[in-house]
């Protein structure tokens, strides 16, 4: 594959990322019109993410193992096409059992997208450009949460929440056409190699530098949804803050520092590979270590001003080990794997980060926010040493098996 079909690659998945996150997020933004016009009750909302992020992380094994037996370009243009008749689909809705079974639809078609689209990139992009076109490509998710959250409650508001579903389904529809028009042109294997017979999930299992990982993985997860659930809340409540101020400050100093952390950290993966093959777990420890003393100065900062400095800290450093934790499985598993690896990690992420959302909203009242940030930081430090116990003892083992040319990175 040329250079120049590689990168639009990233463009054509990003592009459909985007419509992923739309779909997965514009229900957030209508909850008040669900709650009038289909009676739903604050659990059944609450549920309306639960449900998706469960069914999601379940099924994302299974769709990475099916992403490393069959064709990775087709999957990705029959998840949108599955997920695209799925979102047009909640829209006919007449109940909150009915919506809610569309969004564990929903979360069976989506499923079937990411392992397989970031293998796809990974076999596309070398190690040298492999970080900064995973996270080109995820620049569709955060447009795709914002968008989301807008279109959802601009749709309800001037016309009908139905709406939000049926166009939202019709442009994913449309989309597929030009979509797998181009996927036609890409290879799916970076290499011809045998495919052993057994499932991918036994291979992982014997690779210790990948079973680090998905142990550091949730600990990202988890932290950065920390962020996302409770700093609003936690800005108004210890500042006094109207909640326009609140959403504000807790939103777009943290995510704009995101963005920035996770575009260097990507480059500072893909840059120092040249040095050693250990690269990306260099920068995602690293990132731990970092974002460990801001989370504690976040919960216990005696000022705003403060706070919000250790927000702009923990986005620019979660950035650096949300750009690279994914993306170092690829130099540490067989090429074959690739799809699986991601789905596994898909599965401890979210499972993990559903239930400790439940944890939080329940440890909110009897332990406090100011106190989570500061077990946030400890679970940072932990996974920033795991991260390097992995470097120091298993990582070189298991990158020479992968790449046994570059053994001495």
């Amino acid at each position: 594959m040329t250079a120049k079909r590689a990168w639009l690659l990233v463009g054509f998945l990003g592009v459909a990322l985007f419509l992923d996150n739309i779909d997965r997020h514009a229900i957030f933004s209508i909850f008040p019109v669900l709650k009038s016009k289909l009676r739903f009750t604050d659990v059944e909302l609450g549920l309306t993410g639960s449900v998706f992020l469960w069914v999601y992380a379940l099924c994302s094994p299974i769709a990475g193992q099916i992403g490393d037996r069959f064709s990775k370009r087709k999957l990705v243009a029959l998840s949108l096409l599955l997920w695209s008749g799925a979102t047009a689909l909640t829209g006919f809705s007449n109940s909150a059992a009915t919506l809610l079974a569309c969004r564990a639809l929903l979360g069976i078609t989506e499923s079937l997208f990411y392992p397989a689209a970031m293998a796809l990139i990974a076999n596309a992009h070398g190690p040298r450009t492999r970080s900064l076109a995973s996270n080109l490509f995820g620049i569709g998710e955060y447009a795709g949460v914002a968008i989301g959250g807008w279109y959802g409650s601009f749709m309800a508001q001037e016309f009908d929440w139905r709406l939000v579903f049926f166009s939202l389904g019709l442009a994913g529809i449309v989309y597929t056409v030009p979509y797998a028009v181009f996927l036609r042109g890409v290879r799916d294997e970076a290499a011809p190699q045998r495919i052993e017979s057994h499932l991918s999930v036994a291979v992982l299992a014997r690779v210790p530098s990948y079973l680090f990982l998905a142990v550091a993985f949730p600990v990202c997860v988890c932290v950065v949804w920390l962020l996302y659930t409770w700093l609003p809340t936690f800005l108004y409540e210890k500042f006094s803050l109207s909640l326009a101020e609140a959403g504000f400050s807790a939103t777009v100093y943290l995510q704009s520092a995101n963005l920035v952390g996770t575009l260097a950290g990507a480059a500072l993966g893909d840059q120092f590979y040249n040095r050693t093959g250990a690269s990306r777990f260099w920068v995602s420890a690293i990132g731990f270590f970092l974002a460990a003393p801001c989370f504690y100065l976040i919960g216990h900062g005696p000022s705003l001003f403060l706070t919000e400095v250790a927000a702009i800290g923990v986005g620019l450093s979660s950035g650096m080990f949300l750009a690279n934790l994914a993306v170092a499985a690829f130099d540490v598993v067989p090429a074959h794997t690739r799809a699986s690896a991601i789905g596994c990690l898909n599965l401890v992420g979210s499972m993990t980060s559903g239930f400790a959302s439940l944890a939080e909203g329940k440890w909110k009242a009897s332990v406090g926010i100011a106190s989570m940030m500061s077990y946030a930081a400890l679970a940072c430090l932990g996974a920033g040493l795991l991260m390097t116990v992995c470097i120091r003892f298993y990582f070189p083992r298991d990158f020479e098996l992968v790449h046994p040319m570059h053994a001495d990175r």
